[in-house]
């Protein structure tokens, strides 16, 4: 067994430091605490207060101090524990004079009051309602608004990043960052919201612990220590002012930075920098601000001196800041027209080879909307629906489309590319609707005669107030952003073997092992290399076969491995193994298949061939080529009217070579090989092919 490895020290103490905190926040509140240690942890809490404060004014976004709601809490029940500890040592002491409580505690009560209860009694109430009714209060209201306005503003964020990942502006790592940042924002202030009520409730408990340290104080006085009501009011009423006010100042500080962090809005500027820049940085407003104060400091009766001196120091920012905008205008001026001095070739690197796209849509000036995301691009949520069908239906993860606009192209036209090379192109008018003719319809629509850019049928551009008797006479109406969206799935489909290159593979193997380890274990790199996989794959989506269910594929290229290794042997055996699920997806749950077949001589000589030419299909002689490709054509088009699917049934040994002979000639036939039909089908020949030959 493994040993356990050593932990270090400090990550030891940064685990126990905030435990170990709170216990001893909380043990103040039971056990004594001498004078000293008061003075000591009153000063602590009062620079930690202002730790907070510092850091709040220089955050750029709240989110750069998401720790505030936890550090607000732990402060308040610091302050609270403090209060608890020095009232028990006012209460037991009080009666051996001021200084009973600890030197902070009677500085405050007699240096920063004057040592005069009532003026002290006013300063702490005043200060406990400036924090409770003023800074806490609006602090808490800011909160509670910032808390619902982000959640209402999650789903638009979401759908904005999930736009840039689709539109591949943004990789997944950095998808998941800003989808955890929104998540944080929100966790942060409906934080602040409740953390705010802790300092509201704070406020509270200062005043009434004040008045239990005065009363208090005054019956332990008189009844226990035969104080005269006098003294004992002086005693223990300056301990307590003290003791309050050490304990509001930094409560304010807190509830000020606290202010501070909810109200900040994020920039790249710190608040000093914001501060300087947006209130006196605007020469006009100083000037007009000096005018009206040094007219006030000539009003017979007013303090001249201050209101004249304060009107001079405000006209001469102003004018300082006005020359160096002068300066700073005339510096850019100069390096406008000065020559720029060469710059000096840098090396050529690998960062100056531009990656070809896999996949990539380019859109005229005129559909860019459609693929804008600060304009509500609806194109950008079709895609992102295309590629999720996609995977569904295929089996695999198409990569993403990465959009751009290119104004070569005309300013309704589109392009799709693959690797770089146009593939597919054509027109989508932004804002108006194509009706397409189906082959069916009961009238004519007036608008601009066009042709479906995906599968050639006629069609015509019309306004969206045609749109509704479009539909009544039979057309087929769909919007600009449907247009491209139905090409792009042609072509994705059409074009699904190539993009499923190496890298797809390796992400659909691993995808598969988390569910079925030791399957993938075994079978690559052990019998198969990932390229052989690969192109198995590629050869099944290049027949309309999808690779849904990974688990039988890789089971039969495991049993078949050991055997061969030949991509196109392995393809025939994966299959075999489909068969149900090509059938089914043909045919659907018909019992009957009625299927194409060749003419029995005509198997025998194509077998012939093959036998003797291998597998390229060019042992055929040419008018006997031309023939079958001729009635291979003819009868799927009957097929096709009749409303069957066009399917070709010939012995295994040659389905791969039909299948790839007959590919362009007729691309909506499918052909299947009598090993791949499952038991308890019956076949119903309703064409033969080649009878005449």
């Amino acid at each position: 067994m493994a040993a356990a490895l050593p932990v270090p020290s400090a990550m030891v103490w940064q685990r126990l430091a905030a435990p170990v905190l709170v216990v001893l926040v909380l043990s103040m509140m039971i056990l004594p605490l001498p004078p000293v240690l008061l003075d000591v942890l009153f000063t602590f809490n009062i620079a930690l207060s202002l730790i907070v404060l510092l850091i709040s004014l220089n955050t750029l976004k709240p989110l750069e101090f998401s720790i505030f709601p936890t550090v607000l809490l732990i402060t308040t029940l610091m302050r609270l524990s403090l209060n608890v500890a020095s009232t028990r040592v006012v209460l037991m002491d009080g009666h051996t004079g001021t200084d009973a409580a600890g030197k902070v505690i009677e500085a405050f009560g007699h240096f920063l009051v004057g040592g005069n209860y009532a003026v002290g009694l006013m300063v702490f109430l005043i200060l406990v309602l400036i924090n409770f009714m003023v800074i806490t209060k609006g602090a808490g209201r800011i909160a509670e608004v910032s808390a619902r306005f982000t959640l209402d503003a999650m789903p638009g964020k979401q759908m904005a990043i999930d736009a840039d990942l689709n539109a591949g502006l943004i990789g997944e790592d950095e998808a998941r960052r800003r989808g955890a940042e929104i998540a944080q924002e929100a966790d942060f202030y409906g934080a602040m919201d409740g953390a705010s009520k802790f300092v509201r409730g704070d406020a509270i408990a200062g005043i009434l612990i004040m008045l239990i340290n005065v009363f208090g104080g005054l019956i332990v006085g008189v009844v226990q220590h035969d104080m005269s009501l006098a003294s004992a009011a002086s005693n223990y009423t300056l301990l307590a002012i003290g003791d309050g006010l050490v304990a509001q100042i930094p409560a304010l500080v807190i509830s000020t930075a606290a202010g501070i962090v909810v109200t900040r809005v994020s920039s790249e500027q710190d608040l000093n920098q914001q501060f300087l820049s947006q209130v006196f940085g605007r020469p006009q407003a100083l000037f007009m601000t000096a005018g009206i104060i040094s007219l006030l400091g000539l009003v017979p009766g007013m303090p001249n001196a201050v209101f004249l001196f304060i009107g001079s120091v405000l006209a001469a920012s102003g004018w300082w800041l006005t020359q160096s905008a002068r300066r700073q205008e005339a510096a850019a001026a100069l390096a406008e027209v000065a020559p720029a001095a060469p710059e000096e070739p840098l090396e050529v690197g690998w960062n100056d080879v531009a990656p070809v796209d896999r996949l990539g849509l380019e859109v005229g000036y005129r559909l860019v909307p459609l693929v804008d995301r600060h304009q509500d691009g609806e194109l950008l949520r079709r895609i992102r629906g295309i590629r999720k069908k996609i995977a569904q239906d295929l089996g695999f993860l198409v990569p993403a489309v990465h959009i751009r606009d290119n104004l070569q192209l005309k300013p309704n036209a589109y392009r799709i590319t693959l690797k770089g090379v146009a593939v597919a192109e054509g027109e989508s008018v932004a804002g108006k609707y194509l009706a397409i003719n189906p082959g069916r319809v009961l009238g004519t629509l007036t608008g601009q005669a066009a042709t479906d850019p995906a599968y050639g049928l006629p069609a015509v551009w019309i306004d969206g107030n045609q749109r509704d008797q479009a539909q009544t006479y039979g057309y087929t109406v769909v919007d600009a952003g449907t247009v491209v969206a139905t090409h792009l799935t042609k072509v994705i489909n059409e074009h699904a073997p190539e993009l499923l290159a190496r890298e797809e593979t390796q992400q659909l193997l691993d995808h598969v092992a988390k569910q079925h380890p030791k399957l993938v274990e075994d079978l690559t790199p052990k019998q198969l290399p990932v390229a052989t996989v690969q192109k198995i794959l590629q050869n099944l989506l290049e027949e309309q076969v999808h690779i849904r269910d990974m688990r039988t594929i890789l089971e039969t290229l495991a049993e078949h491995a050991g055997r061969t290794q030949d991509a196109d042997e392995l393809t025939a055996a994966a299959r075999t193994a489909l068969g149900r699920a090509i059938i089914h997806e043909t045919f659907g749950g018909a019992q009957e298949l009625q299927v194409m077949a060749l003419e029995p001589n005509l198997e025998h000589i194509l077998m012939q061939a093959l036998a003797s030419r291998g597998d390229t299909g060019v042992g055929l002689e040419p008018g006997l080529a031309e023939r079958l490709v001729r009635e291979t054509v003819q009868a799927v088009e009957r097929q096709e009217t009749a409303g069957m699917p066009a399917v070709l049934l010939s012995p295994p040994a040659i389905r791969p070579v039909l299948a790839r002979f007959l590919r362009r000639s007729a691309p909506g036939l499918k052909v299947l090989s009598h090993a791949e039909v499952p038991d308890g089908k019956t076949i119903r020949i309703v064409t033969l092919i080649g009878s005449g030959a």
